[in-house]
């Protein structure tokens, strides 16, 4: 139970602080954007990282400079395009986004892959779950380990279906063009902050 425990706290820090992708979940929620595969790519990714992550293949990539910079580069710059996307839509904007239940919604594939590519291309989620997770399950014993990885998961589970559909407590605010502005301009400005760490770590690196 302790390292239940004390995966759940961990995950917990980890998942819970602001990033590209909640931020998207959190948008997709209010949008009532096929939220359930929203939450369930990115925990099923989280299941699929942090497993790798526990067993200890972490270090190889955290040992590589060439791939650990590699992979800063690529999630910088895709970082980038979305946050510019982000202030594009934020001053574009003239109306508010239509939340209702018969507004229209994005092709399951199209969500998926979307979602897919803000997880998977965010080096974040690997520093996070493979690197961070999997150095401090790296002392464990094998069975410590998979009550280390199982609280983790849980954390991992219930955050991201409860920020997507519990998103839609907020959705009187978002009824107003002024609060997506004020949203979409934030979700920008963290882009291009994650873009510039990303690129300045990938250049220090080398």
């Amino acid at each position: 139970m302790n390292e239940i425990l004390r995966g759940a706290l961990t995950a917990g820090t980890l998942i819970v602080a602001i990033g590209a992708q909640n931020a998207f979940v959190l948008k997709q929620g209010l949008l009532k954007n096929n939220i359930f595969w929203v939450s369930f790519i990115c925990f099923l990714c989280d299941v699929l990282l942090m497993f790798i992550g526990v067993l200890g293949v972490g270090t190889i990539i955290n040992n590589s400079t060439f791939a650990t910079a590699g992979l800063a580069i690529f999630g910088g710059l895709f970082l980038l395009f979305y946050g510019l996307k982000s202030f594009r839509s934020a001053w574009s904007s003239s109306s508010a986004i239509d939340l209702s239940a018969d507004s229209k919604i994005i092709p399951i594939h199209k969500t998926i892959l979307v979602t897919l590519a803000i997880t998977l291309l965010n080096p974040h989620v690997y520093l996070d779950t493979i690197v961070v997770v999997g150095g401090i399950a790296g002392t464990l014993s094998f069975d410590q380990k998979v009550n280390f990885l199982i609280g983790a998961l849980i954390v991992s589970f219930v955050w991201f279906f409860g920020l997507g559909y519990g998103s839609r407590w907020l959705i009187p605010i978002f009824k107003k063009p002024k609060a997506w502005k004020i949203l979409d301009f934030g979700i920008g400005c963290l882009m291009l902050w994650l873009s510039y760490q990303l690129i300045q770590f990938a250049i220090e690196t080398f």
